[in-house]
């Protein structure tokens, strides 16, 4: 409140208030604005000095904003290069090494860096941190791309060693849990019906007739017929340069051009063809090459089974066909 004057009156003894006008009033009125305006002045000459204007700090605001967003960026980038070289670190030192594949070349995993898409280094080399994380992305995303198109080569590796470990000749053609049917007469023997020597190419199984004979991979039937020597026999390709035979059946399961599983009946033990007794007789043949089929029961047995088997084996060299 403003503070009122008072002039003594000698007419009425008394004090009283003291009221301007006219060009008094407008001197003092004058002066209070002024006075006010010069403060006014000052004070925001003040502000703007050590405080700064309103669009400053909106514009100090989002500067700040920005570099927590850039510098979450920037941990982003780096926990995602992390990430990255992990992937690649398992794809050569991990997962092409259990598919018996080379790791890729630097070369390859570097090949394109700069990257396709184009852009104006002048416009931004006032900024080295914007450029320099521009050129780290692009980088990082050039990287991910090889190492995509890596991934989808190993997947389809995987496919084709599935496909091959499915095919391949892994388990024994006929239930043998006593491990006691093996005949070990792989290589040279007495032929027991034209007793001359001749090489036996394959092992024997002692059965009984109608014993169900499976195949030991994934194939298809080449061929199923009746051969003087063989008997009833059963062809298996197998793919991946794998063949089998099953030779002496009683009967078939299967015809040719059937696509089988392992473990599949394919045929039952018999005594047909030039044969001595019921039995089985099994060939593997790889890239069209005899192999001694003990070294492909190792599917279903363990170490120690296996032992049991080529033991029990050495008692029965006595050949069936």
């Amino acid at each position: 409140m403003a503070r009122t004057r008072y002039i003594y009156n000698p007419e009425t003894c008394k004090y009283e208030p003291v009221y301007l006008k006219g060009k008094a009033l407008r001197n003092s009125v004058l002066t209070f604005l002024g006075g006010s305006l010069v403060l006014a002045l000052v004070g925001y000459g003040i502000y703007i000095r050590y405080v700064g204007s309103m669009d400053e700090m909106i514009l100090k605001e989002r500067n700040v904003k920005l570099k927590i967003e850039w510098q979450i960026l920037e941990e982003r980038m780096a926990n995602a290069y992390s990430s990255l070289h992990e992937l690649i670190d398992k794809d050569d030192h991990n997962y092409r090494v259990i598919l018996d594949s080379n790791p890729l070349e630097p070369n390859i995993r570097e090949a394109g860096i700069g990257g396709s898409e184009k852009f104006n280094a002048n416009e931004i080399k006032d900024f080295p941190i914007v450029l320099n994380s521009y050129t780290n992305l692009l980088h990082l995303k050039n990287q991910l791309d090889v190492e995509v198109q890596s991934y989808e080569e190993l997947k389809a590796m995987v496919e084709d060693k599935v496909e091959a470990w499915a095919s391949r000749p892994a388990i024994q053609p006929i239930n043998n849990k006593q491990l006691d049917r093996l005949h070990l007469t792989y290589g040279s023997r007495l032929h027991p019906l034209f007793h001359v020597v001749r090489e036996h190419k394959g092992l024997d199984f002692a059965a009984q007739k109608g014993t169900p004979v499976y195949a030991t991979g994934d194939g298809k039937i080449a061929m199923a017929y009746f051969s003087d020597s063989y008997g009833n026999v059963v062809y298996v390709n197998h793919g991946h340069d794998y063949e089998t035979r099953y030779a002496h059946l009683s009967g078939f399961a299967v015809k040719a051009g059937e696509q089988i599983k392992r473990g599949q009946v394919i045929g039952y033990v018999g005594n047909t063809g030039n044969s001595k007794a019921a039995h089985l007789h099994y060939e593997v043949l790889f890239k069209g090459n005899h192999v001694n089929p003990i070294n492909f029961f190792q599917r279903d047995l363990s170490n120690k089974e296996y032992d049991k088997l080529i033991e029990d084996g050495k008692n029965h060299t006595a050949p069936l066909d």
